[in-house]
């Protein structure tokens, strides 16, 4: 009979992850001619179409690009102005695209305008993030304070009493955009504001007379506000160098014309033209028999693709060496890099647990020290008659030491980078909270069929029964299979494609239920089998022997018997191989301690090959139920992984610690796992997990740095051994340093 291995996950045809995701709805023409006949079904759809509706007419989505934010303190304050508007459901500011994204039940954009307005900062209604295209312009205020703080240390050379009103003008100069600022902070729910702070110090130490004080704090605000906007966009730097791989135009074929449109009007079916060295705009199904595609951008992969006709390239790979031809197959914003973009984005709202207390943390944290300035300011005085001037000045050091912007910063900057930078080598980390669960892992498990393995079964041994050479024996299964629908006929077919063997004619096919399947080449009748259904006399003991010891190793054989003659040519040994960096990423996880286990639904046979060359412990014969049980008894010995591709692994995933999909998996696998291997090669897994550990230690430097340096500077403030100066210095520095420190993230590499 023809082999029917137990059926896996990977044994049915599943979408690729560029074509996975945000599957578009069928026009209405298309679901009329797919539900001819089929009442329930279009009954069914008509249904979820119309809540469907409902919903869109009952919530709205706006985006926008927020220009003008330099670091998460800002996006903090642009949520919090357009969260005061009653309309808005809920709010967004995804930082690292710059966008700010609103739902809401009306057409509210002219007040979300104007509220972000109000508080300091500008809408674009093209959510692209810009090229940052920095002018002398920009550093104007910077240049023209510092020359006046020069002119006013010359003047006080001169006379003291001109030098300290020269200091009081520079302040004032310095103070006007900075002061304008706190106000509309303050306007739109935002009052412990940094510019804030910084006014009251720099009024209130002009009140005592530390004119060139006042001075100088404004100076260094504005140098680390400049330092913050470098850093800013060097953190988005990942993010924008993604949205750079999708070009803005396309050369579009129709009606044998060629015409250049926008990317963003491509649709489906859509047949478009890519030059040798040009990417494409969108996914697409390749129309040429065969072309090789650099896809390094999107999966770290350095050797370039080679895709056969009707393959799916995903949108920003390059055509290597020849003009193609493709048919486009995503919608606008759904291509592989939307998806990768939109993935990071969502990301940004799954806060790590980390993130959460710290932001907790600094809601308290601002007002607490503004409390501890003012008692410092006055008990001193009222209690114990100490000088006011002095007590003023150190209070006033230490509102500035209450700025959390660094804290607030320490964690999502070393976040987005560690996001930013899995994406490169072709992991996709859905949040701060997966990054943190990542970081733990101790044990995996793995899923077999398309994950270990590649999925789809490959003749791994031939053996030769009678005077006929091995490749004409291949022939001759081949031409027998021709046409069949079989995992194990397509792989024979497969194979002899492979080695390019000219298939003859083949007569009479037909399937014998239970049995095999027969055909008649050149007058004579073949029969292939399985070796329970061989024909009585054909099978020698010392075949069976051979035949049982393959078996033993998990293999499936298929008899090649010529009927005419009664005689066995041969036989395949078929498997599913393991996959070529498998053993590779396993040796590299132990030698990071984290042991592995396989599960799977296969024969213990089959497991136990997988799992000698491996060298995994393995359980076998599960069903999905059964995955559960297992790993919710491993996850009782710590935090554990679940990877897998099908729809039966999907519960395993979400009862594991974290669940990683590959890229090639279903959609349910997809969906539910917390982060996913884009391009289905195991080797990003190790370099996953090293990615969280190096992210969580870079979030442990940059929590340490930046409540490190402000506690030694509110401890030397409050002895007077540092001064206005310095607690700017601490604010400002602290922030450039963790960002700094975080964006030392996007050089992970794939190993």
């Amino acid at each position: 009979m023809r082999i029917s291995p137990p059926p896996t996950s990977s044994q049915r045809q599943v979408p690729s992850l560029s074509t996975a995701r945000l599957k578009p709805v069928a026009s209405s023409a298309e679901q009329s001619s797919c539900c001819q006949g089929k009442t329930a079904c279009c009954a069914a759809t008509a249904n979820a179409e119309s809540e469907a509706g409902k919903m869109q007419a009952a919530s709205q989505r706006f985006q926008w690009r927020v220009e003008g934010m330099d670091c998460a303190a800002c996006a903090r304050k642009v949520e919090t102005a357009v969260r005061q508007l009653s309309e808005a459901k809920q709010v967004q500011v995804v930082f690292s695209s710059e966008k700010l994204v609103v739902d809401a039940d009306s057409d509210i954009r002219k007040q979300v305008e104007r509220v972000v307005n109000n508080a300091g900062y500008r809408l674009h209604s093209n959510t692209r993030p810009a090229v940052s295209t920095h002018t002398w312009r920009d550093y104007l205020p910077l240049f023209v304070l510092t020359a006046m703080m020069l002119c006013s240390w010359a003047v006080r050379a001169f006379s003291p009493i001109a030098g300290q009103v020269a200091f009081i003008l520079t302040t004032l100069v310095g103070l006007w955009p900075i002061a304008r600022q706190a106000f509309k902070s303050i306007k739109t729910g935002s009052p412990f504001s940094i510019e804030t702070l910084m006014t009251v110090a720099a009024l209130g130490a002009l009140f005592i007379g530390a004119t060139a004080e006042a001075a100088m704090v404004l100076l260094l605000f504005m140098l680390g506000e400049h330092l913050e906007g470098y850093a800013a966009q060097r953190a988005r730097s990942g993010v924008s160098a993604l949205m750079a791989l999708k070009p803005d135009t396309a050369t579009r074929l129709q009606n044998g014309l060629r015409e250049t449109v926008p990317a963003e009007s491509l649709r489906p079916g859509d047949i478009i033209e890519i030059a040798a060295g040009g990417r494409l705009p969108a996914d697409g199904t390749l129309n040429d028999d065969i072309a090789s595609f650099d896809e390094s951008a999107l999966t770290g992969e350095s050797v370039p693709v080679v895709h056969r006709q009707h393959d799916v390239v995903p949108a920003g790979s390059t055509s290597v060496e020849n003009r193609v031809t493709l048919t486009v197959v995503s919608r606008p914003g759904e291509n592989a890099i939307d998806r990768i973009l939109n993935l990071i984005e969502q990301a940004e709202s799954r806060k790590a647990p980390v993130e959460r207390f710290i932001d907790r943390f600094s809601r308290v944290y601002t007002p607490l020290v503004i409390l501890l300035a003012l008692l410092t300011t006055l008990l001193p005085p009222l209690l114990f008659a100490a000088p006011w001037q002095e007590w003023i000045y150190k209070g006033l050091t230490l509102l500035l030491i209450g700025c959390p912007c660094a804290l607030v910063i320490s964690t999502p900057a070393a976040i987005t980078s560690a996001l930013a930078a899995g994406a490169r080598f072709g992991a996709l980390i859905k949040g701060g909270a997966a990054l943190e669960q990542l970081g733990t892992v101790r044990h995996i498990a793995f899923d077999k069929t398309g994950t270990l393995t590649l999925g789809k079964p490959s003749i791994v041994h031939t053996e030769i029964c009678a005077e006929i050479s091995e490749n004409e024996l291949l022939r001759l299964a081949a031409t027998v299979e021709q046409g069949a629908t079989h995992p194990l006929a397509q792989a024979i077919v497969a194979a002899a494609q492979q080695q390019q063997l000219v298939l003859p004619e083949a007569l009479n096919q037909r399937v014998i239920p239970g049995k095999g399947i027969q055909a008649q080449i050149n007058g004579e009748d073949y029969f292939l089998c399985a070796p329970d259904a061989a024909p009585g006399g054909v099978l020698t003991p010392q075949h069976s022997a051979a035949i049982t010891a393959q078996e033993t190793a998990g293999r499936t054989l298929i008899l090649v018997v010529a009927l005419t003659s009664h005689q066995l040519l041969g036989y395949f040994a078929l498997q599913d191989t393991l996959r070529q960096d498998a053993r590779d990423a396993i040796a590299r996880l132990e030698s990071m301690g984290i042991r592995g286990t396989m599960l799977t639904g296969d024969n213990p046979r089959a497991a136990a090959a997988i799992a000698q060359e491996t060298g995994l412990e393995f359980q076998a014969g599960l069903l999905p139920a059964d995955k559960v049980a297992a790993v919710a008894r491993l996850r009782e010995q710590g935090t554990i992984a679940m990877v897998g591709d099908g729809i039966n692994d999907a519960p395993a995933m979400k009862a594991a610690t974290t669940g990683i999909a590959m890229g090639n998996g279903t959609d349910v696998a997809l969906e539910t796992a917390d982060a996913a291997i884009t391009h289905s090669n195991l080797s990003a897994l190790p370099d996953m997990i090293r990615l969280a550990r190096a992210a969580h230690n870079n979030i442990r430097q940059n929590i340490t740095l930046a409540l490190g340096l402000k506690g030694i500077f509110l401890v030397t403030s409050l002895l007077g051994i540092t001064g206005l100066w310095m607690a700017v210095l601490a604010d400002s520095g602290a922030t450039a340093l963790v960002t700094l420190n975080a964006l030392r993230l996007l050089r992970q590499r794939a190993r």
